[in-house]
Formats: structure tokens, C-alpha cells, sequence
């Protein structure tokens, strides 16, 4: 077989896999304070990346009552878990790991669970129970002054989270590895130039 023709099924392997991921950072920023993310991020005032949130998962930002928070890595706006079941879905899914900082004012009850499938269902790919940590190392300035990174591996592609819910907790920067179906213009900007440059090469090779 030759060169060129095993480039061109790679070409072709390439654009069936859907095995490309973009990382996306959910900050809340610009969400409406005290309502519903809901489909922000599914391109409804926010950007479109295909995610959503159910009722439960409110924004939140500090005001003349507040402030609420203090000291989250992105301070203006975060989410605050209200009820249960607060579930975020990926419709494209997102695979390797799921990262978020949060802030807990109970050990335990609030537990982030990751699912196979959309609304909480489907094999369950990992899950972490949130400590106690809203006012670690004697912070006073907000009833969520203390905020913690967690990172959870997981094997399988994913369509959802489950953000405990039991309205002890907020959350800020979910990052996800998004699936793509379409790889990265780059990728195929690479094998078309190699390709031109196999063909020239075998043009050459004809003449001599």
C-alpha cells in the first residue's frame, strides 16, 4: 500500500472519530443573580456549548444584602446549589475528568456525582462528598469565604452531573473536556498539506 493511499484512510478514520474534546470552564459570569442558569450556556444570553442546568442550580451575586460569598475564584457570580437534584448536562458529553471549586458549609451532604447518562441517569462514572470547609482556617467575611478545587478522573464518556443539592454549597469554574464531532481545523490543515507534499513527491518520482 502506499504512502498516499495510507494517508487518505487516515484522513478518513480521522473524520468519523469523534475522539476530539475542548475544555470549557463554566463561571457563571453575566448568569442573572437569583434565578435559574438554566440554558445559559446552551446559547440563551450566554454562548452556545450545549450545556444546561436544571431549575435548582441558581446564580448568585453578592448585593447590598450581602455578600454572600467571598474569595471564589471568579467573585462575581457563583452557583449555588438549592435543592436536589441541581444536575448539569453535556449534550456532546465530556470524558477524562471534571474539576470545580466549591464551598460547603456542612460535611458530606453535598455529594457530586458523574453520569453516563443526561438528568442523572445511566452508569454512575464517579463521585466525591464534599467536606465541611465554607468558613475553613477562620474566615468570617462571608458566609462562603473558603473555597476548594476538586478534580475527579473518570473512565467512560459522560452526559451529566449531580451537584448534591441540599442547599449547602456553592460551586464555581466547572471545567469539562467537551466532545467534539468535528476535529480541530488544524488537524485536518496538517494532514492535507502532507498529502499534498506525498503527491509531489510521487509526481517526481513518475518523471525520473
Amino acid at each position: 500500500m502506499t504512502l498516499i493511499r495510507k494517508l487518505g484512510l487516515a484522513a478518513l478514520a480521522l473524520a468519523a472519530a469523534p475522539a476530539f474534546a475542548a475544555t470549557t470552564t463554566i463561571d457563571f459570569e453575566g448568569a442573572t443573580s437569583f434565578a435559574s442558569v438554566g440554558d445559559y450556556y446552551n446559547g440563551v444570553a450566554g454562548p452556545n456549548w450545549g450545556i444546561s442546568f436544571t431549575d435548582s442550580a441558581l446564580a448568585l451575586s453578592n448585593d447590598e444584602l450581602g455578600p454572600y460569598f467571598s474569595h471564589a475564584p471568579t467573585n462575581g457570580t457563583v452557583m449555588f446549589a438549592a435543592d436536589a437534584p441541581t444536575i448539569m448536562n453535556v449534550a456532546a458529553g465530556f470524558t477524562g475528568e471534571l474539576s470545580f471549586w466549591y464551598s460547603a458549609q456542612a460535611s458530606e451532604l453535598d455529594v457530586v456525582t458523574i453520569y453516563g447518562g443526561a438528568n442523572g441517569t445511566g452508569a454512575e462514572l464517579g463521585s466525591v462528598s464534599l467536606s465541611k470547609n465554607a468558613q475553613l482556617g477562620g474566615c468570617t467575611d462571608s458566609g462562603f469565604c473558603s473555597w476548594q478545587r476538586i478534580t475527579l478522573s473518570f473512565t467512560g464518556t459522560a452526559q451529566s452531573v449531580s451537584f448534591g443539592g441540599v442547599g449547602n454549597a456553592a460551586f464555581d469554574n466547572i471545567t469539562v473536556n467537551t466532545v467534539s464531532a468535528v476535529p480541530e481545523p488544524a488537524t485536518f490543515g496538517m494532514l492535507a498539506f502532507g498529502l499534498a507534499g506525498l503527491t509531489v513527491v510521487a509526481r517526481r518520482q513518475r518523471r525520473s
